[in-house]
């Protein structure tokens, strides 16, 4: 099992940037694709985005394409969810997530493990 822990979330206004940071434990980080998905106040949780284990694929929701950046960094077991142009939508808890093989999905199905989650409010 990877240990997975966030940091970055904060209180934004809107039209601002926040970058948040998955750090894994264990070996072989390159070798799966990362998640992050979000869960708003009484709703489900959804994809926002993922990137394989290269680094060299990704995929966003259509609802952060454009204003959010997934990246990776191998040599450091971290992931990066860069944010910008914020809406007060955005606003939720993100939670960053190991994939099950190199290229990830937008199911949170496929990822076996999650981090504990990091809190995003964006004021109107």
């Amino acid at each position: 099992q990877v240990q997975l822990v966030e940091s970055g979330g904060g209180l934004v206004q809107a039209g601002g940037s926040l970058r948040l940071s998955c750090t894994a434990s264990g070996r072989a980080f390159s070798s799966y694709a990362m998640g992050w998905f979000r869960q708003a106040p009484g709703k489900e949780r959804e994809f926002a985005a993922t990137i394989s284990g290269s680094g060299r694929s990704t995929y966003y929701a259509d609802s952060i394409q454009g204003r959010f950046t997934i990246s990776r960094d191998n040599n450091k077991n971290t992931v990066y969810l860069q944010m910008n142009s914020l809406k007060p939508e955005d606003t939720a808890v993100y939670y960053c997530a190991r994939g099950r093989g190199l290229y990830g999905t937008a199911y949170y199905g496929t990822y076996d493990d999650w981090g504990q989650g990091t809190q995003v409010t964006v004021s109107s």
